[in-house]
């Protein structure tokens, strides 16, 4: 009987060494599992922040072309430990995520007044372009040599072309250094034509008849 206890204690020692072996290999299929969904997601959140690059860099006039490479990292060595290389590539994607966000959000303000509304930026770009242009018609007209006693000829020529000029101008402005580099689809960036010919209308006539005013009080 020894020696079948013997041989039932070796049987009863290779199952359970086999039944470990096999947990050891499921273990390890899992872990391989987990590492390759883990170099899955960064490959996806790499494509990702690639074609924010692109959008970015056709934004800014920037293609990816021209953007240089970065240095290649140190290899990792035969002993190095995947789970901590894929850590390091998880933390540098995040790290990408907040500088892309931040970079996206700038783009989307333009650089003329960056923290004022749209329509804000317009009614201040109209009224300074028509405020110039009166300060030029008031000049234009202090330096003429016909007397200013009503509505001359330099002074129809005035109030009819500084208006358009200034209105002009501020379409300039607002199409030039007004517009955010990348479109925001949540706030256009409109360049609002009614409001801006109103103003451009009203400002200029306004400090001329102003200027008459005073001219006739002061006479």
């Amino acid at each position: 009987m020894s020696g079948f206890d013997e041989y039932a204690a070796l049987i009863r020692e290779l199952s359970t060494r086999q039944r470990g072996g096999e947990r050891a290999i499921a273990a390890e299929a899992e872990r391989r599992r987990g590492l390759q969904s883990g170099v899955d997601e960064v490959g996806r959140r790499l494509a990702a922040q690639g074609e924010r690059l692109d959008r970015l860099g056709q934004a800014v006039g920037v293609p990816m072309g021209s953007v240089p490479d970065a240095a290649a990292g140190t290899p990792a060595g035969p002993g190095s430990d995947p789970a901590a290389e894929l850590a390091a590539a998880g933390r540098l994607a995040d790290e990408a995520d907040r500088h892309g966000q931040e970079a996206e959000a700038l783009a989307r303000r333009p650089v003329l007044l960056p923290t004022w509304s749209a329509p804000a930026r317009a009614v201040a770009v109209y009224a300074g372009c028509a405020l110039v242009g009166s300060v030029f018609m008031l000049i234009a007209l202090l330096g003429s040599p016909l007397p200013v006693s009503g509505m001359d000829l330099v002074a129809a020529l005035s109030c009819a072309g500084v208006p358009l000029l200034s209105f002009v101008a501020g379409q300039v402005v607002l199409a030039r250094w007004g517009r955010p580099a990348l479109p925001d689809p949540e706030t256009p960036a409109g360049r609002y034509v009614p409001m801006g010919f109103v103003i451009c209308a009203l400002v200029s006539p306004s400090l001329f008849c102003l200027y008459l005013i005073l001219f006739r009080l002061l006479r």
